[in-house]
């Protein structure tokens, strides 16, 4: 990705790390290994068909709620404790304020970029690829903010 990097201007990079620090772009998963495998977190990012990429996490997740194979398939099922505390896919979006990134339905993913079932690399090739990419997920992550804050007020 440096190649692509590379042609990014600083203020455009600092932007997005700006806005990809605040707290609508960060989940929490169960930190604790079992068996001694690979946490979700550490699985995610080693694995060549999610590369970190929270929409594909997000695929799988919703694949694990309907008993279908996913790229994670292993390390979510070692974890389905966690996931059976919100009930069905539906749940856990709902909780974790993901709802910007699903389908009103709730049955598909609204993803960053194109996405051909896990069958190629998940991370841009070139420049306007990274940039549409960037969008989308900016525009993510600014929603889940505004969602978190709302809820937040609702709270009080």
């Amino acid at each position: 990705m440096s190649h692509i990097i590379d042609e990014i201007s600083h203020e455009e990079i600092d932007s997005f790390f700006s806005i990809c620090s605040t707290i609508g772009a960060y989940i929490i998963f169960p930190a604790k290994r079992i068996n001694n495998k690979m946490t979700i977190n550490g699985a995610r990012g080693v694995n060549h068909k999610i590369q970190d990429r929270f929409d594909f996490t997000l695929e799988c997740i919703r694949r694990l709620y309907l008993n279908q194979q996913s790229p994670l398939t292993d390390v979510l099922e070692r974890n389905a404790n966690f996931f059976k505390l919100f009930a069905d896919f539906k749940g856990y979006v709902d909780y974790f304020l993901l709802q910007d990134l699903v389908e009103k339905d709730y049955v598909a993913i609204k993803f960053w970029s194109n996405f051909d079932n896990f069958e190629t690399a998940p991370l841009p090739k070139n420049k306007e690829e990274y940039l549409s990419y960037i969008s989308e997920l900016l525009d993510f992550v600014k929603a889940r903010n505004q969602r978190i804050l709302n809820s937040t007020i609702k709270g009080e």
